[in-house]
């Protein structure tokens, strides 16, 4: 058996097999990060099954989340089966369904108002929209860029990722703040969020500004975040219509059980729903 040792040219490629799979660039950008983690634990070593699961043990015993793990150990697997690698692949950890969420890490309604609030209050216009944008069509972050000067005056836009095409239908409200918008930064056509050079905004930019924005609204960090805006709007919009089969094509959701995740309640939620039980005597 040859020696499994992997090159810059195995990551490189790997990462063409990905963009020609027609994967967003954050999926490859997660997984080449998580081979890269891979390359530098086994530290110039052949790949094999037991230094695969001397990684993923690893993983753990440094404190990496579980459902982090997994994600790892499925981009390692991908990257094993490029290269027909089989008797490296993991099995990943058996996860039982959260019945509750981390309320430290829930968005509310009222911080998500704060936070707009707090944009506009500083003269960051762009910011204050671009979160409205998000949380009031549930678009992924990766998406903005389907937010253009046409979609806005027709009320609707077309998303294409991951070889699928959704429409998705943008609030009145919202479609004459992008336009009222584009008319003051003089934007004809196309994209509405741009830089100041005239390029698209970058994920890292939109993450940094949000972050930046939390400590002066004095909402927990931890709390703000570009998809935390996408489960405010999953879990508004399922309180409206009830219909998670609707919702999922909303979110461009494959599998209604990854809308489900977006839907589990807090724990506080979860506490009064024990408490309204009444079988403790």
């Amino acid at each position: 058996m040859y020696e499994r040792k992997i090159a810059p040219q195995q990551v490189a490629a790997f990462a063409a097999a990905l963009r020609a799979e027609e994967r967003s660039d954050s999926t490859i950008e997660k997984y080449l990060r998580d081979i890269r983690n891979f390359v530098v634990f086994l530290d110039g070593r052949p790949a094999t099954k037991e230094l695969a699961c001397a990684w993923k043990d690893m993983l753990l015993a440094k404190g990496r989340a579980p459902a982090t793990v997994n994600a790892m150990i499925a981009a390692a697997n991908r990257f094993f089966a490029l290269w027909g690698w089989e008797e490296c692949r993991l099995k990943p950890l058996r996860l039982q369904r959260k019945l509750f969420r981390d309320d430290r890490r829930e968005l509310t309604r009222t911080e998500y108002n704060h936070l707009v609030a707090t944009a506009n209050a500083l003269g960051q216009e762009r910011l204050a929209l671009l979160m409205e944008a998000i949380c009031a069509t549930g678009i992924r972050v990766s998406e903005v860029r389907y937010l253009t000067v046409e979609a806005a005056a027709q009320g609707r836009t077309e998303i294409t990722l991951k070889g699928k095409i959704r429409t998705i239908l943008l609030p009145g409200k919202l479609c004459r703040k992008l336009l009222k918008y584009a008319r003051r930064q003089k934007i004809a056509s196309g994209e509405i969020f741009l830089t100041r050079g005239g390029t698209s905004l970058s994920r890292k930019q939109i993450w940094a500004e949000m972050k930046a924005l939390c400590r002066r609204a004095g909402v927990a960090p931890s709390k703000v975040f570009p998809h935390n805006l996408r489960h405010l709007f999953a879990r508004t919009f399922y309180k409206a219509c009830r219909d998670v089969a609707k919702l999922a094509d909303v979110l461009g959701h494959s599998s209604i059980e990854t809308t489900r995740i977006y839907l589990i309640s807090t724990g506080t939620e979860h506490q009064h729903v024990l408490e309204r039980l009444r079988l403790v005597c």
